[in-house]
């Protein structure tokens, strides 16, 4: 099994923090959720390319930072994912004559939309926000590295076969629930709530903490398919945080 998942010390990426001890209780305080050491925050591609002034920008994108920011403290666990292209992608409509941004081409796993060249490796576009404050995160999964296929989902690439190894990560550290926060809720972290659904994981989208790009109805689309596939919709003030 080919694998994508790129494990960096926290120090390394500037994120402070380290496994620390994981856990089991998961409590409920004054009607909200407490996650415990079985929950985890994924937070979804918050990188300078999603941002204001980036090269696909989401409307909204920089808003979701402060609500991010107020969550963390309240995990022990923080996995954070990277948009990580090649130039040259077949995501990119730039790949292909005649091809325009946000029209659709097949490739050998379905249809794939075409977006504006974007988070290409190593440069600043790709790289996290600034003002992204998630010190105890632990893992940092980059995907869509793969030139010749996309990868919205922090588990699976686009083909629904070649696995990161989050699942099992997640799995072998007692997580039972995730919390999924990032950009954009149609694309990225959708495909991450339903993966992680699929991988038997308890997954919760939290709506505030997300922003989407709604090409031809999919904000609607996917908050549809997510409900129909367990994923639970839930706003920041729902967490117990401190």
């Amino acid at each position: 099994m080919h694998r994508r998942t790129v494990l960096k010390s926290a120090a390394a990426l500037g994120l402070v923090g380290s496994l620390g001890s994981f856990g089991l209780s998961s409590a409920f305080a004054a009607g909200k959720i407490r996650p415990g050491g079985k929950a985890a925050l994924i937070v979804v591609d918050v990188q300078n390319c999603f941002l204001d002034g980036g090269t696909l920008a989401v409307k909204g994108g920089n808003e979701v930072i402060p609500v991010i920011n107020a969550l963390a403290p309240a995990f022990e666990n923080i996995v954070v994912t990277q948009d990580w292209h090649t130039a040259g992608h077949a995501s990119f409509a730039s790949t292909y004559s005649g091809k325009k941004p946000f029209e659709t081409t097949k490739l050998n796993y379905g249809t794939q939309v075409l977006w504006p060249d974007h988070c290409v490796q190593g440069t600043e576009d790709a790289a996290l926000g600034k003002d992204l404050k998630v010190p105890t995160a632990q893992l940092i999964i980059r995907k869509g590295f793969h030139k010749e296929m996309d990868s919205y989902s922090a588990f699976e690439e686009a083909d629904h076969k070649t696995a990161t190894g989050l699942a099992g990560y997640l799995k072998a550290r007692g997580i039972k629930t995730v919390f999924v926060t990032g950009l954009a809720t149609d694309f990225c972290v959708a495909w991450t709530a339903m993966d992680a659904r699929k991988a038997g994981f308890e997954a919760y989208v939290i709506e505030d903490a997300t922003r989407g790009i709604d090409l031809n109805g999919s904000l609607a689309a996917a908050w549809k398919q997510m409900t129909a596939k367990g994923v639970k919709r839930i706003q920041s003030g729902d967490i117990q945080v401190g």
